[in-house]
C-alpha cells in the first residue's frame, strides 16, 4: 500500500542577494496513513520550511511531494489553494482566532466556501467542538477562554473539514505545562481513535513523545528516531 505522503529528492533553496541558502537537502521519506510524526531540530534546521512545503504553503526548489496520489509540487497556485483548503488542517502556536466571533463561528470559517447550509455548518462546527471537549463553550468568544481552550478551538477549526492531514506548528509553544499536556493528549486521541494523520513541528521533547516517531532535522537532513517506549506507556 502506498504511503499517504511520499517525498523524493526534496530540496529548498532561498536566494538572498548573491547568497544561495539551501535549507533542505535532497530529502527522501514517506508518511503512512494514520502516522503521527514529530519534526524536531535546532532553529534554522528547516522544520517550518518542511512543514510549509508539506502543507502546500510553499513550493520546493527540486524534488517531488505526492500526497494521496496528488503531486502538489506540480499544481499551479489556484489549484494548490483549492487542494490545501480540502486536504490540510493547520494548527499554529498562536491560535489565530477571530476575537469578535464565538467559538463555533471561528470553527465554522473553513466551511464558509463549502456548499453547505447554515444549519449544516453549525452542526459540523459544534460536532468538532464536542470532539475537542468544548461543547459547552461554543458560544464563548476567544477572550473568554483560556489559552488551552483557545488552542482546542483552533484544533476544532482544523478538523471541521475532515482534512487528510493535520499540520501542527509548535501547537504547545504558548501554553503552560498542564495545558500543553492536555493538547498533546487530544492530538494523540485524534490520531489513535479517529485515524488522523498528524505532522507536528516542536521544540518540546515531552510533546514529541506523544508522536509515533520523531524526525530530527539537522542542517537540512533527516534522522529518524522512535518515540521513547517508557513515555509512550505513560501517555496512552
Amino acid at each position: 500500500m502506498k504511503s499517504l505522503v511520499e517525498i523524493a529528492d526534496l530540496s529548498k533553496i532561498y536566494q538572498r542577494g548573491n547568497q544561495r541558502i539551501e535549507v533542505l537537502h535532497h530529502l527522501d521519506f514517506n508518511i503512512p496513513r494514520e502516522d503521527f510524526v514529530a519534526l524536531m531540530g535546532p532553529s534554522g534546521s528547516g522544520k517550518s520550511t518542511l512543514l510549509n512545503l508539506l502543507g502546500g504553503l510553499d513550493k520546493p526548489t527540486a524534488g517531488s511531494i505526492e500526497i494521496d496520489g496528488c503531486r502538489i509540487d506540480a499544481l499551479d497556485e489556484e489549484a494548490l489553494a483549492d487542494w490545501r483548503a480540502a486536504a490540510i488542517g493547520f494548527v499554529f502556536q498562536f491560535y489565530h482566532l477571530m476575537p469578535a466571533l464565538s467559538a463555533w463561528r471561528n470553527v465554522e470559517i473553513p466551511l464558509l466556501l463549502a456548499r453547505l447550509s447554515a444549519r449544516d455548518r453549525r452542526r459540523r462546527a459544534e460536532t468538532a467542538l464536542k470532539l475537542v471537549g468544548l461543547a459547552e463553550r461554543s458560544a464563548h468568544k476567544p477572550g473568554e477562554l483560556s489559552g488551552g481552550q483557545q488552542q482546542r478551538v483552533a484544533i476544532a477549526r482544523a478538523i471541521v473539514s475532515d482534512p487528510l492531514i493535520l499540520m501542527c506548528d509548535e501547537p504547545t509553544g504558548d501554553l503552560d505545562r498542564q495545558s500543553a499536556d492536555d493538547i498533546m493528549a487530544l492530538l494523540k486521541t485524534l490520531n489513535r481513535d479517529h485515524g488522523k494523520t498528524i505532522v507536528m513541528v516542536t521544540h518540546d521533547p515531552r510533546a514529541a513523545q506523544y508522536a509515533k516517531r520523531v524526525l530530527h532535522l539537522d542542517k537540512g537532513t533527516l534522522v529518524e528516531r522512535a518515540a521513547c517506549p517508557e513515555f509512550e506507556e505513560a501517555v496512552q
